[in-house]
């Protein structure tokens, strides 16, 4: 799997993924930090991280997986970058400045990440003036998302203060392999990866026969709304990006699940993209009749691979209901088919489906990726069985600090590749929650009417949430067990419809602005949210 977005990697698809971090220095010595303080702080703490120092290593005509070594010209400071945006320094001159960072490749020939720092953000609303950012980038050969969460730990401190590690830093630089030896390698990998065939064909059995028995007891059932409609989302894509986000109340995404009787963050967050999606492609007039999908990794680390590289995860398809217009109908659909989803990846385990990519050769793997870029297969109908991808991260459910500066706001950036043009990563953070997506700038010319979409989706659910919460909770004056009669010939009322969605011309209404400034006792700073409401867009 680690191999496969090497393989995958193109000048129109590097396949990295990132975030937008933004820092309060006040809580900093001084209240203030320089850059030479980030450096300094980072490399203090590199021996907590497997991924910093590693470079990969590519075998001649991909014969076998890259090999991960220890580099042997790490240099810190061309990993760490720092830039200002321009004046005014505002949330939408952010977006562009990480949509034009994260369009542009790693340098595969040296370890896969880089960290920019950007300065200048004294107009972005919502937060402190002073702050900064954070606009990394690992190659997702490297991490998936929850080894991103041990590189956040590597990078960050629970208190301002924290000292750097205690124990030496044995690391060593290691020599690159020579071709021959590579050679010599793969050699080996090509007589043992037979027997790796079987074993995994071993575990994948009896999962296998679970599926199928729990498909014939119809504990799930597989139904071709698992396979999306293609979209404009759904081509070749280009080598240019927007990204933009939305921050809401986690407490506001956790109340939304009271509108549908047991379901899950993760399925309020799948319904509000759904409508979001629905509300943008029926404005273009393409909005498909049959429900659009979402591909949803789920991680299947163990606990103790905790700190170890590469990718852990097997996928989910989940339909967004993006057919359904009334936002709770959708949440309670939504919570439905990912059940549904859930049982068939319960009954094939996760963690087979993941161990069977480990059997797969690595130049039929190289090639064939190739290929499908190459002969614009995404083009051609050839396309993923999803429309979008929609990953959940849960972050630190308590402030987090580097070099001594205050986390104020985090947001997920995804990789691209062909057939999938939009992509969204679901965060939480303390008491934050944020949507963010990163698309294909040709297929979404309008990042910010996206973005809208979103915040209406949500206003929605979370009002229909309010209406469904406060009828559940108002007492009945009825007595108990004692049905009323009916009158006689009195007809049964007809049921009364939800109000369908605002008019997708109807501009999204202002988000009720975050507290700022002091509370209490002078000195006592508020934390603040970043990305509001009605920021910009961002076009690279």
């Amino acid at each position: 799997m680690d191999a496969s977005f090497v393989a995958l990697e193109t000048r129109n698809s590097p396949m990295h993924i990132g975030s937008i971090l933004i820092y309060n220095p006040e809580t900093a010595p001084g209240g203030f930090v320089r850059f030479k303080d980030i450096l300094s702080f980072i490399e203090s703490r590199l021996q907590l991280s497997t991924t910093m120092r590693q470079r990969l290593v590519r075998v001649p005509f991909d014969l076998d997986y890259p090999y991960w070594i220890e580099d042997p010209d790490f240099d810190l400071e061309y990993h760490v970058r720092h830039v200002a945006l321009p004046e005014p320094g505002d949330w939408r001159q952010l977006c562009i400045q990480a949509a034009r960072i994260f369009a542009r490749p790693l340098d595969l020939d040296r370890p896969p990440w880089e960290i920019t720092v950007v300065e200048g953000l004294d107009n972005v609303e919502g937060i402190p003036k002073g702050c900064y950012a954070y606009i990394t980038k690992v190659h997702h050969s490297a991490i998936d998302g929850m080894s991103g969460i041990d590189l956040m730990e590597a990078t960050h401190t629970l208190r301002p203060d924290q000292p750097p590690p205690d124990t030496p830093d044995n690391w060593k630089p290691e020599k690159l392999p020579s071709p021959v030896e590579l050679l010599g390698r793969s050699y080996m990998s090509a007589i043992t990866n037979p027997m790796k065939q079987l074993e995994v064909a071993a575990k994948a059995a009896p999962g296998l026969a679970k599926a199928l028995k729990g498909l014939a007891a119809k504990d799930f059932d597989v139904s071709t709304e698992m396979i999306a409609p293609k979209t404009r989302f759904n081509r070749k894509i280009s080598p240019h990006r927007v990204v933009e986000g939305v921050s809401v109340p986690l407490a506001d995404i956790k109340a939304i699940r009271a509108a549908a009787e047991g379901a899950k963050v993760n399925d309020v967050f799948l319904a509000i993209i759904g409508g979001a999606m629905r509300r943008y492609l029926d404005d273009k007039g393409e909005l498909p009749k049959k429900t659009l999908t979402a591909m949803a990794p789920i991680s299947v680390r163990a606990k103790d691979e905790k700190n170890a590289m590469g990718n852990q995860v097997a996928a989910m398809i989940a339909p967004l209901g993006t057919h359904i217009a009334d936002p709770v109908e959708r949440l309670a659909w939504v919570h439905k088919r990912t059940m549904n989803s859930k049982a068939m990846t319960d009954a094939l385990g996760a963690r087979n489906m993941t161990e069977m990519s480990k059997a797969s050769p690595a130049l039929f793997m190289a090639l064939g990726a190739q290929l499908y870029s190459r002969l614009s297969l995404a083009n051609r109908g050839v396309g993923p069985v999803f429309t979008t991808v929609v990953t959940n991260v849960p972050g630190p459910p308590i402030p987090i600090y580097s070099a001594g500066a205050r986390m104020e706001s985090m947001m997920g950036l995804l990789c691209l590749t062909d057939g999938l043009g939009l992509g969204h990563v679901v965060q939480s953070y303390t008491d934050e929650a944020t949507i963010a997506f990163t698309a294909d700038r040709e297929m979404m010319p309008d990042p910010e009417f996206y973005r809208s979409c979103i915040e209406q989706s949500f206003e929605e659910l979370r009002e229909a949430g309010k209406t469904v919460g406060k009828s559940a909770s108002k007492p009945s004056t009825e007595t108990p067990n004692k049905p009323k009669a009916p009158r006689k010939g009195a007809t049964k009322p007809a049921e009364k419809k939800r109000a369908a969605p605002a008019n997708k011309k109807t501009p999204a209404k202002p988000a009720a602005k975050k507290k700022t400034g002091t509370q209490g006792t002078k000195g006592v700073a508020s934390r603040k949210k970043a990305a509001p409401k009605g920021k910009g867009t961002s076009k690279s």
